[in-house]
């Protein structure tokens, strides 16, 4: 059975008073992707804030910082944490799933608590809370706002983000909202979440399919590579981008009309500054928050797009 961390708990565990249960100071650990694309970028944008803000909020905790650029970097940042500052806590948002599995399992064998963020493990049941954007929800949006889009059906073509459990289950949650739809994928390929991979993959599908009604790039950063291989290759067939995670540059061309970005489904990077939240709320206070943390994936449109748009925003 799942437990759902409450907004009520939730509430309660941040207004508790900054007080750590034994008086100890006590050391959590922050493992983060780099900033290698725009939404990553805004994750480190609001996990520096967190940590700045939660220190002056409890000094009876410390907070290490580690970004990675790869999943081999983020391991040694995990396995430091715990060899040299004896970690009570990790919040981790891995870089990639299967190569962080083991090293998070060893963190949570220390007896640390053990925050995911996003991107699951590959095995299930490690981590002691999870909070992450509604994936499966992230892809049916999606695929709900392309069958209404291409009524009598079309052709798309489909970038995947890096290999994790997360992609997995947009990919499975976008194929299930198509179905029955006479929309017919012709090719899937993992464009990484990155803007120049997604755009050397668009132009070898440009290259092998004369005619593509519509993309699905999953991502916005991947939107950019997309569109800019469209533009390149002079292509007037593909009617529209669909990208995601509200990059404020998208939102802004949904918000005036741009008819090859019409839409955009949410996916916040301010959910890694509510995961250390209440990872230190737990450990100052002992609040119930175990659990998961989903936080929904709403389809923006030109009616509804200035509501999702932060010019001051990062990302």
């Amino acid at each position: 059975m799942k437990h759902f961390v409450s907004g009520l708990a939730l509430a309660a565990a941040l207004a508790m008073p900054a007080m750590a249960q034994d008086g100890d100071t006590k050391v959590i650990g922050v493992s983060i992707p780099a900033a290698t694309h725009g939404w990553a970028g805004g994750m480190n944008y609001f996990a520096q804030a967190a940590v700045e803000r939660l220190e002056e909020t409890y000094p009876q905790l410390d907070f290490v910082l580690a970004t990675a650029s790869d999943p081999a970097k983020q391991v040694n940042d995990i396995e430091d944490m715990v060899a040299t500052r004896n970690i009570d806590a990790l919040v981790v948002l891995p870089f990639e799933s299967e190569p962080l599995t083991g090293p998070v399992q060893n963190v949570k064998a220390s007896g640390a608590w053990v925050t995911v963020v996003d991107r699951g493990l590959s095995v299930e049941g490690i981590q002691d809370l999870y909070v992450a954007g509604d994936n499966p929800g992230f892809g049916r949006v999606a695929g709900e706002y392309m069958a209404e889009a291409l009524p009598d059906g079309g052709k798309v073509v489909v970038l995947r983000g890096i290999p994790t459990t997360i992609d997995n289950e947009r990919v499975e949650g976008f194929q299930a909202a198509v179905e029955g739809s006479g929309i017919e994928i012709l090719g899937m390929e993992h464009g990484n979440w990155n803007r120049d991979q997604a755009f050397t993959v668009m132009q070898d599908f440009l290259s092998k399919f004369p005619e593509i009604d519509a993309v699905w790039a999953s991502d916005d950063d991947m939107a950019v590579g997309v569109l800019a291989a469209i533009e390149a290759a002079g292509r007037e067939d593909v009617q529209f981008v669909l990208g995601g995670a509200g990059m404020k540059e998208m939102i802004q061309r949904t918000m005036e009309g741009d008819a090859m970005v019409p839409a955009n489904v949410t996916y916040p990077p301010a959910m890694i500054a509510t995961a250390i939240e209440v990872t230190a709320a737990g450990l100052v206070s002992g609040a119930p928050v175990s659990g998961e943390f989903i936080i929904g994936s709403v389809l923006v449109t030109p009616e509804n797009a200035e509501t999702f748009y932060y010019p001051d925003s990062p990302f």
